[in-house]
């Protein structure tokens, strides 16, 4: 799970000029770096004797933290010269950090996806990290201590309280704290600037930092994030509850993607392939649905499917009360749904995710026999006792903003993964706390119209969120919009501003109604 990035034109940030192709790129694991070799980078930067230095971290460390190896990776076409290190943090949490010989000073964390365990040394985790180095910053990551070769999905925290602590959130506030000693040994000097990118469980964790560790980072980019895990994996047992009472095709959930925008894609002003915010979009299954009579065609539905759409749209429900939201329409159309809510040949990913997390996660002591079949959504959602451990719910950011950091959250509309208005409830939470000026001040929330899980869909899906963050925490220069595209076949068929919630991409009524110059961010 990662995000496509895409940057039109320049910023400065504190005298360093970040110029960006605008060819697209696909990222891992939630990073927005642009491909290094599509851009330049000019800086002050801070040099080391690399050979001497790099050997000699191999002798570094203690009880808090082992480096197994320290290695002077040579300069290619595409990376400049770095020392690659490797290391342990008792008991199993492993970690990577790359320390660019010419360093711009900052630090650059990468976050998760799923349920983590993937190598620091792995070629995607590597790929993310070099994009860092390439623009001079010092990279890190985590596996979260676990390997998610030898312990797949949440197979890791079978009666085992300590892994489930460092996936949790001990893991990357230690890497963090560790990555940083490494820097100061190496450099003879701290980092100046700290930031943290991820999407998805990589979201989750930056929340977290800004929550339990607020002095970690000083700029946070936290994409799509599972913040209310627990709930996210009920819900998706009440789908899968609900699909196999009556399931649906792949087809007939594109079918009902087509009568979702034929009557709510102009609903926001605009008839453009996209729903600007679907909570405005007042689409009745029963009611604007084919409803099979008699005979059955290949475009009505069965009162069982009406009732499984029905139940997903309106979200689980215990003992009276809503548990958590349904899901918002606009994510059937292009394949949204496939894989993760639906999928005509096998296991969805929801259907792996939540059935894990109720083995291994959710309860103690752990039932590695639960069968999803039997939840009680009346009586088990009191029965877990993780949630401290994993969700990142809290709403008090004021340590977080007292410290001068900033944040940005970004969230596609059409995401079936994870559930956007998760997104929305969090941001609005905060603001009932600290208040919506105060939260404004550092806080923003960007919402994508017709994006999938951190990137795809059919929306302006490719953007780049840690240069204005960088611009944010250095220069004071806050994000009010953020440009975004949309590429395929290799060209860009459609750009638009990124609003800060909750103001959405208003199209002024001149011009072409795929160009960002003619809409302005607005109150909806």
């Amino acid at each position: 799970m990662g995000i496509r990035t895409h940057h039109i034109g320049q910023i400065a940030v504190l005298g360093f000029t970040l110029v960006f192709s605008s060819a697209p790129v696909v990222t891992q694991n939630g990073s927005s770096f642009l491909d290094a070799n599509r851009s330049t980078v000019s800086y002050s930067i801070a040099t080391v004797s690399a050979e001497t230095a790099c050997e000699a971290l191999r002798s570094v460390g203690g009880y808090e933290y082992s480096v197994v190896s320290a290695t002077l990776v040579e300069a290619t076409t595409r990376v400049p010269e770095h020392c690659r290190v490797f290391g342990i943090i008792p008991p199993e949490i492993r970690f990577g950090v790359h320390l660019p010989t010419n360093w711009n000073t900052r630090f650059y964390m990468q976050g998760n996806g799923g349920y983590a365990g993937n190598a620091p040394e792995a070629e995607t985790t590597l790929r993310t990290a070099m994009r860092a180095v390439a623009h001079g910053f010092v990279a890190a990551s985590t596996d979260t201590g676990h390997s998610a070769q030898t312990e797949p999905l949440g197979a890791f925290a079978y009666n085992n309280l300590q892994k489930e602590i460092d996936y949790g959130f001990r893991a990357v506030h230690l890497t963090t704290v560790t990555a940083k000693t490494l820097i100061e040994s190496y450099y003879a000097a701290p980092a100046r600037y700290s930031y943290w990118d991820g999407c998805s469980t990589g979201g989750r964790q930056g929340l977290m930092e800004a929550q339990r560790f607020p002095a970690d980072f000083d700029g946070i980019v936290a994409g799509a994030p599972v913040l209310n895990f627990t709930d996210t994996q009920t819900a998706y047992i009440w789908n899968n509850q609900a699909l196999a009472r009556t399931p649906l095709t792949e087809s007939k959930v594109a079918l009902v993607g087509e009568a979702v925008y034929d009557r709510c894609d102009a609903a926001d002003g605009l008839a453009d392939g996209l729903l600007a915010d679907p909570r405005q979009c007042n689409f009745d299954p029963a009611a604007d649905l084919l409803v099979c009579g008699n005979s059955r065609t290949a475009d009505c539905f069965t009162s069982g499917e009406i009732e499984t759409l029905t139940a997903i749209y309106e979200g689980p429900m215990a003992n009276g009360h809503q548990l958590f939201p349904g899901q918002p329409l606009g994510a059937e159309t292009g394949g949204g749904w496939t894989n993760w809510i639906v999928s005509d040949n096998r296991a969805t990913i929801s259907f792996r995710f939540s059935e894990a997390f109720f083995k291994y996660l959710a309860f103690t002591p752990d039932e590695p026999d639960f069968d999803w079949h039997t939840f009680n959504f009346n009586t088990d959602p009191d029965r877990v006792t993780i949630r401290t451990i994993l969700d990142a719910t809290d709403p008090d950011l004021s340590a977080f903003h007292a410290r001068g950091g900033k944040m940005i959250t970004y969230f596609g509309w059409a995401d079936a993964a994870l559930n956007p208005i998760m997104g929305v409830n969090y941001y609005e939470k905060v603001e009932a706390s600290l208040g919506a000026e105060t939260t404004f001040e550092f806080y923003r929330l960007f919402m994508v119209p017709g994006m999938f899980h951190c990137d795809g869909g059919l929306g302006t899906d490719q953007f780049d969120a840690i240069t204005p963050l960088i611009n944010w925490v250095e220069n004071g220069i806050p994000p009010d919009t953020i440009p975004a595209a949309r590429v395929e076949a290799g060209e860009v068929t459609r750009t638009r501003p990124l609003c800060p919630y909750p103001e959405i991409a208003t199209y002024t009524g001149l011009g072409s109604i795929n160009t960002a110059a003619n809409f302005v961010c607005a109150a909806p």
